[in-house]
């Protein structure tokens, strides 16, 4: 999952936010009451997808597939060997499954091919440790010596902008924001490099965006500004900025040497992934499931966006294995690439534009797979009205919410701001940020059985969408 700064995004992210959901009395008026009844007549075809996935024989199949993947593959970032060859594997996997009236073609993106390299940051002053850091996606590195600057500690640009000139010349600037959520606080990991280089700073180091940490550093993505310094960037584990900060407050002078060998490389190629389960009545038309298949360079990238990947991939072969078929095309997307900056879903956006008027409606899963609760919906009224009714199905497994945001999840926004209607998976992600873009987002962090839910529920949401005999309206 990748967010990029407001300065240069495409949405700002809201997902979690409950706002004027659809009232009953609201959709009752709005929609035709047969359609109500038509919706609440797949009751019977979700409880035969979720049992099937829960209780029958595809129990445990995402938990497993999924473990297989990331532990062949571990991380997948972008650019990489790693990344292509997990592509493959996908491509492979579903082809196995020999579903029927199935199409799956692989589509060409120009990717970032940024390389870590080794790192290694050390508190020389006021006594010498080792610094718990992971350098930001797209940093620069610094000469092979290094960096050795004293530290300035600040809290927010706000406290930063009343600092002159003459004070940050040559130094590294930590920023210490706390975080509040991660709409909010990503911004200081995404442009800190760029606000502190206007005034001469040698260096940022940032407070990763997470509210719990055992020393665990969060890398992530940062974006340089036109005409200004490209300067080394790193996240640091929240004790390590503790650390400095009460050092700081007490006046003591902090001194630390920056080791990164980061390099960016020539753009590669890679893919996007589309697996298209052939509709019976109207193909043209597209209910999209997606995830991204790339990750960091840290952890194994299983819950950001492995899990996502696998439920989405799950759908056509639940549909296969009980012979259901929807009238429209469920196309089956895996994104490459999200992480650097959704380059894989604005390729995918431009080469497929002239063909959106076809999306009846596109679902992402990039902000973990933990016990599906609903989903986080854009749209007109009548459309989060249509969706409302279709998650009354889904009370039975507390996954019945229908939360509003204008940018539901991170690789569709890029589509939905078009006008197509779309939703990201809303789960019990309490616990997400806790590992997100960490070495701890490894394959401990999925559960079997809420992985059982998730793909059950994504399943049955998109057939009955994608079968039903209305279009989702569009803005």
């Amino acid at each position: 999952m990748n967010l990029l700064p407001i300065s240069i995004v495409l949405f700002v992210f809201t997902a979690g936010e409950a706002k004027n959901l659809p009232k009953n009395s609201v959709c009752s008026d709005i929609l035709d009451p047969a359609l109500i009844a038509e919706i609440a007549s797949y009751e019977k075809v979700k409880d035969e997808i979720v049992k099937f996935v829960t209780e029958g024989e595809f129990k445990g199949k995402v938990y497993d597939e999924l473990a297989k993947f990331v532990d062949k593959f571990g991380a997948r970032i972008s650019g990489s060997e790693t990344l292509e060859r997990s592509i493959d594997y996908l491509v492979q996997l579903t082809r196995d499954e020999n579903i029927k009236d199935v199409d799956i073609v692989t589509e060409e993106v120009k990717v970032p091919d940024w390389v870590r390299g080794e790192e290694k940051f050390t508190l020389l002053k006021p006594r010498v440790k080792n610094i718990d850091g992971l350098g930001l996606g797209s940093s620069v590195g610094t000469p092979p010596e290094g960096i050795t600057a004293e530290v300035i500690v600040v809290s927010s640009f706000d406290e930063f902008s009343n600092i002159s000139e003459h004070d940050v010349k040559g130094k590294i600037v930590l920023f210490d924001a706390k975080f509040e959520k991660y709409s909010v606080t990503n911004i200081y990991r995404t442009a800190s490099a760029s606000v502190a280089a206007e005034k001469g700073a040698v260096a940022t180091l940032v407070r990763s965006v997470t509210p719990f940490s055992i020393s665990s550093p969060h890398t992530g993505q940062q974006y340089y500004t036109e005409n200004v310094v490209k300067i080394p960037t790193a996240a640091i584990a929240v004790e390590d900025a503790d650390l400095l900060r009460r050092m700081y407050d007490r006046g003591e002078k902090i001194e630390v040497h920056i080791q990164m060998s980061a390099t960016t490389n020539e753009d590669k190629i890679s893919r996007n992934t589309l697996i298209d389960l052939k509709g019976t009545e109207r193909p043209e038309k597209l209910v999209i499931v997606s995830g991204h298949v790339d990750s960091w360079d840290v952890g194994q990238g299983a819950m950001d966006d492995g899990g996502g990947v696998f439920i989405s991939w799950a759908v056509p072969v639940i549909l296969q294995r009980l012979n259901l078929r929807p009238k429209r095309t469920i196309r089956s997307i895996f994104w490459t690439a999200e992480e650097p900056g959704l380059i894989g879903a604005k390729a995918y956006e431009a080469k497929h534009r002239n063909e959106s008027h076809n999306i009846n409606f596109i679902m992402e899963s990039d902000e973990g797979t933990f016990a599906p609760l609903g989903l986080v919906v854009t749209g007109t009224q009548e459309a989060r009205c249509i969706i409302a009714e279709v998650l009354k199905l889904f009370e039975s497994i507390n996954a019945s919410t229908l939360i509003e945001s204008d940018s539901p999840s991170s690789d569709i926004n890029v589509i939905v701001e078009t006008g197509v209607p779309g939703a990201g998976l809303y789960n019990a992600n309490d616990r997400y940020f806790w590992f997100h873009h960490t070495e701890g987002d490894m394959m401990n962090v999925e559960d079997p059985n809420e992985l059982d839910l998730g793909a059950a529920m994504w399943t049955a949401a998109a057939y009955i969408i994608a079968d039903i005999s209305v279009d989702i309206p569009r803005a």
